[in-house]
């Protein structure tokens, strides 16, 4: 019974001193120990098992018992000095309280005790203060009633003195008391309830008054409005009276200026009357040549009279510029038949110069003042990439060049007076446009007379696929017009020359381009430029003789060119027309008009035709081994290597439009190839080794075409070769599910899927047919490729499922590791 009571007792005292995790590592943390008895896992059987390995270790056993009664003494010996130390430990605690306590309590009343003399220091201050506060506020007062009354009396005394000065028109002293009085003034508006205030004000008001009325009576009695002669020169007491002017009414000096100028161009309204000769635009310069000579004898008679931030002689010759638009405007009106080309180029141009002059000598400060708002600079660009726009030449030299597709950042008027007399000549600039017109005319017929003279590009000379000289001629001559055209006008007119614009690219491509594109057999007309973008089924496209591929090839590089710096004109013309004209402007229609890269691609996947058609109606069931490609292969391969070195050659100096053709070729020929694949039914597995072995030979061909019949080897574009791969790789994944055995039917589904990753029935419904199954059998394999299909990701990843998966080397098997062998001993 003891010794079950002591287990019993072991029992509840190892339940007792199972710690947590989370206190058995802090005990660890705090008592780190390397011996196996501090272990909260510890195991007295390893513990044993540690200390005797062996029987012969037995031999020791009493040394070790020892040792551990020794320790089991010495743990005894700590705890009972430990439990002696903690006796004292609460009443200690306790102590420790109360005294804390005691303290707090002290602590609470000497706070107590200085908050309540803080109080009475502060009533003592306060009662220190208040005579303080009372003398301040005493002085205060009295300091502003000895101000104002300063005040009141230099407002009585300003007002007197100023009603006297006004009398005697001393206008120079009545301009610096006016201001000192108005100053003063401001000091008394919150005291405008007192009467004599109030009457000081109202005769403040009454002398600014009369002093308008009487300046304004000096100015029209020195410049009467209608007199025979203008005053000799300047007078001191107007000049002092424009220094009053600036401080009374705004108004008061607009009439003096508007009064002054009007009487200044008096005489330029007689001599340049409508029915005067020299009033026609043959003679514009004697205008800008009479405003010169005034303006210098206003500087010379009247530059001291007006103050110098009256601008009067920017002022003068704004409104010149005014009057001279509306009388232009006016004379043009009435004698519009009478305008010709020459004439309305000459009467701009010395307008522009003009305005130019004007631009030099003055800043524009003026022209919010007129009916003319000062022209506002375009936007910023958000491009960090545009520079400023060359020079007229350079930009030519650039169009020659074809150089043309960095965008310019727009440029901000410099001029402020530009278009100020100009402007009337805008709806007069059809005549221009009407000149452009018939000059492109004749500049689209003398190039067709040229190529007629000259005859198509030679083969197998510089000229074989070269741009035509006439593109450049037209662009360039385009863009002279278009610099002309914004120099006159930024609005409707240049809409109007982007419309001829349109008109003659439209001509150029029809009767330079197509009218001389060689001439198909099936058809009594010749290809045109549109027509060539349509792949028509069935249709019969003749080959074309070595001359007709360079002719192509060069009218190609200039359909090119022509579209690439139509896309350039587009946006060189949205630079130049007023922003809410820029959605006006649309070469879109013209472009397509240029895309002719077409036929090249057309006449040679025509010629593969045949090839794929013989390779779509051969007995693939019946055949019996494996050997050499096929005899299509060979004669696709064979016009490739016709066609593709010719073509190459003549498009040397443009090679990103043979790229162009080698993508566009590649990206039609795979995807017929593979449509004439789906029609090869049924195929055998010999007959499918056979299809692999040919699906691998294009290829290699098509990731050659390039450089094929070239010396110089170079690295295809790695844009093409993608195409190539992604294409063909498709081809020979096809054919390898149709290889494989279709039972089991899971095991050929998933495969199916795990290929092709095509979710669409259609192309399995294909490969069915290929191996040639039953249609019950079909229908089991169809309901089963329905049911393990994979369920599409949401987002942007569901597409990405779908593209093409190339196989590992463990997926081969090893009929297609001998195909590979097979094509590496012919190759």
């Amino acid at each position: 019974m003891m010794e079950e009571e002591e287990l019993e007792f072991v029992e509840e005292l190892e339940a007792v001193l199972q710690l947590t995790p989370d206190v058995q590592l802090a005990i660890e943390q705090v008592f780190p120990s390397q011996d196996p008895l501090d272990r909260a896992d510890f195991n007295a059987v390893e513990y044993i098992n540690a200390l005797f390995p062996t029987e012969q270790s037995l031999a020791n056993i009493d040394e070790v018992v020892n040792k551990i009664r020794l320790k089991i003494r010495r743990l005894d010996d700590n705890i009972r000095t430990v439990v002696r130390g903690q006796t004292n430990v609460g009443q200690d605690g306790r102590q420790a309280l109360e005294e804390a306590q005691k303290a707090i309590q002290q602590l609470f009343g000497k706070i107590k005790d200085i908050k309540d003399k803080a109080e009475k220091s502060e009533q003592m201050v306060k009662e220190i203060t208040r005579d303080i506060k009372q003398l301040d506020h005493a002085k205060r007062h009295l300091t502003t009633s000895i101000t104002t009354l300063n005040h009141l009396h230099m407002l009585a005394g300003g007002v007197d003195s100023l009603e006297a000065m006004t009398r005697r028109r001393q206008y120079g002293e009545v301009a610096n008391l006016l201001q000192g009085v108005m100053n003063v003034l401001e000091h008394f508006h919150k005291y405008m309830g007192i009467p004599q205030i109030r009457q000081l004000s109202e005769r403040v008001k009454a002398a600014q008054t009369e002093l308008g009325q009487q300046i304004l009576a000096d100015f029209e009695e020195a410049f009467p409005s209608q007199g025979t002669k203008r005053p000799g020169g300047p007078s001191n007491v107007l000049r002092d009276a424009c220094l009053v002017a600036n401080i009374l009414d705004p108004r008061i000096k607009q009439d003096i200026i508007k009064k002054f100028i009007k009487q200044h161009l008096s005489e330029y309204l007689v001599l340049f009357q409508e029915n005067q000769d020299v009033a026609w635009l043959d003679k514009i310069d004697r205008r800008y040549a009479w405003i010169k000579r005034q303006l210098v004898d206003y500087e010379e008679k009247y530059g001291r009279m007006f103050p110098r931030e009256w601008y009067m002689t920017e002022r003068i010759a704004v409104e010149f510029c005014h009057v001279t638009r509306t009388e232009l405007a006016k004379i043009m009106r009435t004698r519009a038949k009478e305008i010709e080309v020459k004439l309305l180029l000459f009467a701009i141009q010395r307008t522009t110069n003009f305005e130019g002059f004007l631009a030099k000598r003055f800043s524009g400060c003026t022209l919010t003042d007129g009916t003319l708002k000062k022209l506002e600079s375009p936007p910023p660009s958000t491009n960090p990439f545009l520079e400023d726009e060359p020079a007229p030449e350079m930009e030519e030299l650039a169009m020659e060049k074809g150089d043309l597709d960095q965008p310019k950042k727009p440029k901000a008027p410099d001029n402020p007076f530009h278009g100020i007399v100009s402007k009337c000549f805008e709806p007069h600039l059809y005549v221009y446009i009407e000149s452009q017109d018939k000059n492109l005319g004749e500049l689209i017929d003398r190039f067709v007379a040229d190529f007629k003279a000259q005859g198509p590009p030679k083969p197998n000379t510089d000229e074989g696929g070269a741009v035509l000289p006439s593109c450049a001629d037209l662009f360039v001559y385009y863009k002279k017009c278009m610099v002309q055209c914004s120099q006159l006008s930024t609005g409707e007119p240049m809409i109007a020359l982007t419309t001829i614009f349109q008109k003659y690219l439209r001509e150029y491509a029809w009767k330079i381009l197509s009218g001389n594109l060689p001439k198909t057999t099936s058809s009594s007309g010749g290809l045109t430029i549109s027509s060539l973008l349509k792949e028509k089924e069935g249709s019969e496209v003749a080959k074309f003789t070595l001359e007709e591929l360079c002719l192509i090839c060069s009218i190609l590089s200039t359909a090119e060119y022509c579209l690439a710096t139509t896309q350039q004109l587009e946006e060189k013309l949205k630079e130049k027309v007023d922003v809410s004209l820029i959605e006006r402007i649309n070469l879109t229609g013209e472009m397509d008009t240029f895309s002719t890269i077409q036929l090249l691609v057309q006449d040679l996947d025509a010629a593969c035709d045949p090839a794929l058609t013989a390779m779509s109606k051969m007995q693939w069931q019946n055949v019996e081994h494996v050997g050499d490609q096929s005899p299509y292969v060979t004669s696709v391969i064979l016009h490739i290597k016709q066609n593709v070195p010719i073509i190459r050659d003549n498009l040397a100096s443009t090679r990103k439009y043979f790229t162009q053709f080698c993508i566009k070729f590649a990206n039609s020929f795979i995807p017929k190839f593979i449509t004439h694949l789906f029609k090869c039914k049924p195929i055998s597995m010999v007959g499918a080794e056979q299809l692999l072995l040919d699906t691998h030979s294009l290829k290699m061909v098509l990731l050659d075409l390039p450089s094929i019949g070239s010396q110089v080897v170079r690295k295809a574009p790695a844009s093409y070769t993608k195409i190539v791969v992604k294409g063909m790789t498709r081809a020979e994944m096809i054919l390898k599910v149709v290889m494989a055995p279709h039972e089991p039917s899971v095991v050929f589904v998933d495969n199916y899927i795990k290929l092709l990753t095509d979710c669409n029935t259609e192309t399995f419904q294909k490969i069915l047919d290929m191996k040639g199954l039953k249609r019950s059998e079909q229908s089991s394999m169809l309901e089963l490729f329905r049911q393990r299909l994979p369920t599409p990701p949401s987002g942007p990843e569901g597409s990405s499922s779908l593209s093409l998966l190339a196989p590992t080397p463990e997926q081969e098997s090893s009929r297609i590791r001998k195909l590979e062998k097979l094509i590496k001993k012919r190759l």
